[in-house]
């Protein structure tokens, strides 16, 4: 049996309260949305796998840290993703007979998502949670424009205690409400004006979400994934480091393959845990 995955990589969701960012991790790991939600204290835990680097990257343009819009096919992400969780099989080419079977193994990432509080009273316990990070997803509302100048405070925090190089995609969410073109358009932030935003701040993209129809939501951490798996290949990370935001199979403990959960780590856990066991590693 073929290992369940190849890396795996921490990734913190931040941004301010009442944001969707619980939303958005609940929809990646568990496909569902929940109309109500706690308010997150101190951070909630959730992982998922997903496909990273050739072949399931041909179909996402994700091959250039620029900061072009992103032009991947919705309706690719569900079927690429159901199919990394598959042993791929070689495939067939169209070479002269006899065909040849090329062997074409879909690498792929397990992500260890950390869904830190956006309220200022959890500030300093949440901050403590972006060290060992590889990547984040910064969230805001497009129907919130306080939410978006947010932004440049958290990118600021995070940039200052998380690992050098850490992998940032700005989030737009709850695009559902955008009703761009329309009357009914509750849209305040415009793409426009995220994506300029990303280019001023050296954010490698703006990806636009709606946790409650999962619309972008699976491009939005593939995008960070596979600028995380660049990196990998690049050698910019010490696998078997941990220390380390990405290990490698193997080097990172014994997890339960393949299993997306929610855990809930209160307020006295996150104050007990927040400064030592759960900064330094990636699950």
């Amino acid at each position: 049996m073929s290992q369940p995955w190849d890396y795996i990589a921490k990734l913190v969701c931040i941004g301010d309260s009442g944001t969707g960012k619980s939303s958005l991790t609940i929809r990646l790991c568990e496909g569902r949305f929940s109309s109500s939600h706690d308010v997150t204290i101190g951070v909630e835990f959730g992982s998922r796998i997903v496909p990273v680097g050739p072949p399931a990257s041909k179909y996402f343009e994700i091959q250039r840290d620029d900061h072009t819009p992103n032009r991947s096919p919705p309706a690719l992400a569900s079927s690429i993703l159901a199919a990394s969780m598959t042993n791929a099989e070689p495939i067939t080419t169209g070479l002269p007979s006899p065909p040849q079977r090329v062997p074409d193994f879909q690498k792929r990432m397990k992500l260890s998502l950390w869904d830190t509080a956006g309220q200022e009273t959890y500030k300093s316990i949440t901050r403590s949670y972006f060290r060992g990070a590889s990547g984040a997803l910064l969230v805001f509302d497009i129907t919130r424009p306080s939410t978006f100048t947010s932004c440049t405070q958290w990118l600021h925090d995070l940039r200052q205690i998380a690992e050098d190089g850490i992998v940032v995609v700005l989030v737009g969410n709850k695009c559902d409400l955008a009703g761009d073109g329309s009357d009914q358009s509750q849209r305040c932030v415009t793409r426009q004006e995220a994506e300029e935003w990303c280019f001023q701040n050296n954010v490698v993209r703006y990806v636009e979400t709606s946790a409650k129809s999962g619309e972008g939501v699976e491009n939005a951490f593939l995008e960070v994934a596979e600028r995380i798996h660049q990196k990998i290949d690049a050698g910019k990370y010490d696998l078997n480091d941990r220390r380390s935001g990405v290990k490698g199979f193997g080097a990172a403990g014994g997890t339960t393959p393949g299993i997306s959960k929610t855990i809930t780590l209160g307020l006295n856990d996150a104050m007990r845990k927040g400064g030592n066991g759960w900064t330094g590693s990636c699950c």
